[in-house]
């Protein structure tokens, strides 16, 4: 199986498995009890917060939470603010201001916002924005600190997706909350982190304890906090390297597919996200075809819904131009080899569809 699909998840890194495992067999204490036991996993939630907040800005703290999705909740529905988002979130982000009844604001032909500020902005209300930095979808970057100097002018806080980003490039400063999670950038599955800026207050959204800062009940897992803080030291160690080698996959599989046409950005993307269509192409049916490549049609949290992305429909797609489009995602442990293999099987697929 070659597999392309690290915008879904990402193969565990070795060095993540290897922190984890003396706490899977013998490390099993609450890191919230007291004992010698208790404190020496505490030291191992410590140590990997630190290594996680590495690669976030300074002057924050990082709340631990099960993943990305709940670090959204939390963020907007534990400040109160109304809110406004993109209308390339994550369904996390649009669920949530759907729930609060926000705003939606729409993007361009490459999913860059459109006066991302007009609504809401005319009035005095103290308002939330939430804007991703890298789109899960179709991999467009958005200039995230322009975006919060025109938020916090207006009085309004910064919401950023940084899921796709962390671990990847460096995280800008001016949010004034990040969402992040571990499976994306080669960490375990369960865990996940919001990253709050200093002075800012939250509602915690699950009660029964508060252990995590009082912000977020429940025994933490030492096992996965030091998992994703392997992850996240290797990220810091190999950021360039991996930044390199994802500049090299990119330029094979723009060769390979050059009949294609690209979904969002050209240049201002993340590289390891590669979302093409081809007019007449049936994207289920490509990746139903070429089984022993691992590929979607968008996100995997849509997937099955037979629904058109709504990523590729805010950016001015047809149903008929989503449905011919698909997502390739790429990095560290992905060969050139395997970027030129799993090209040949869906053009040939591809063109015996036309």
């Amino acid at each position: 199986m070659i597999y392309l699909d690290y915008q879904a998840t990402t193969p565990l890194a070795p060095e993540a498995f290897a922190a984890m495992e003396p706490w899977l067999k013998t490390g099993f204490a609450n890191p919230h009890s007291a004992h010698a036991a208790g404190r020496a996993a505490t030291a191992t939630v410590e140590v990997a917060r630190d290594q996680v907040a590495a690669l976030l800005p300074t002057g924050g703290r990082v709340i631990f939470t099960s993943g990305a999705t709940e670090a959204i909740n939390l963020a907007i529905m534990g400040c109160g603010l109304p809110v406004s988002a993109a209308a390339t979130e994550h369904a996390a982000v649009l669920d949530c201001v759907h729930a609060r009844h926000g705003d939606v604001l729409p993007v361009s032909v490459t999913g860059a916002l459109v006066k991302p500020f007009a609504s809401g902005g005319g009035n005095e209300e103290c308002r939330l924005f939430a804007v991703m930095l890298v789109n899960n979808e179709i991999g467009t970057l958005q200039p995230i600190t322009e975006i919060a100097a025109a938020v916090h002018a207006q009085g309004g806080l910064l919401l950023c997706d940084a899921v796709q980003a962390f671990g990847r490039m460096h995280i800008p400063n001016g949010p004034d909350m990040i969402a992040i999670s571990a499976h994306k950038m080669h960490g375990p599955k369960g865990i996940g982190a919001l990253w709050v800026r200093d002075g800012i207050s939250l509602t915690p959204q699950m009660l029964g304890g508060g252990q995590e800062q009082g912000m977020r009940s429940g025994t933490l897992s030492p096992a996965l906090c030091a998992g994703f803080g392997a992850a996240a030291k290797l990220a810091a160690d190999r950021m360039e390297a991996d930044a390199a080698h994802v500049a090299t996959l990119w330029n094979h599989a723009m060769a390979a597919f050059s009949d294609w046409t690209i979904n969002g950005s050209a240049t201002a993307r993340y590289k390891g996200n590669l979302n093409i269509r081809r007019d007449g192409v049936d994207a289920a049916r490509l990746i139903s075809e070429c089984r022993n490549i691992a590929f979607s049609a968008g996100s995997a949290c849509a997937s099955g819904s037979g629904r058109p992305s709504h990523v590729l429909r805010a950016i001015g797609l047809t149903d008929a131009q989503a449905k011919s489009s698909i997502r390739l995602g790429f990095g560290r442990y992905t060969t050139v080899e395997e970027i030129d293999i799993a090209a040949h099987a869906i053009n040939r697929a591809a063109e015996a569809m036309l």
